[in-house]
């Protein structure tokens, strides 16, 4: 079952990653800055910790951009672009 942002959000602090309030409100923003859906969201959010190992807003941002003008709309579109553009 797909999640939306917010149980994304709160099973990933569940797991031990705390975001603050002005993260989380970024990251809303982008979300409806691009339009993107919940799953292309969170796919964003995903590759950014993985990349990054922590959460960077402007990598996020770049990459939930990035994600919506190739079109992808799945986690696992996602991930196999990650793994093409060597992010992974």
């Amino acid at each position: 079952m797909k999640k939306t942002t917010e149980e994304f959000l709160i099973d990933l602090e569940s797991r031990g990653f705390k975001f603050q309030e002005d993260t989380i409100g970024f990251i809303y923003f982008g979300k409806q800055y691009t339009g993107a859906p919940d799953e292309v969201v969170n796919s964003a959010i995903e590759i950014t910790l993985k990349a990054q190992k922590a959460f960077d807003s402007s990598f996020y941002m770049s990459i939930l951009e990035r994600l919506h003008t190739q079109r992808i709309s799945s986690r696992k579109e996602a991930l196999k672009w990650m793994d093409a553009q060597g992010l992974a």
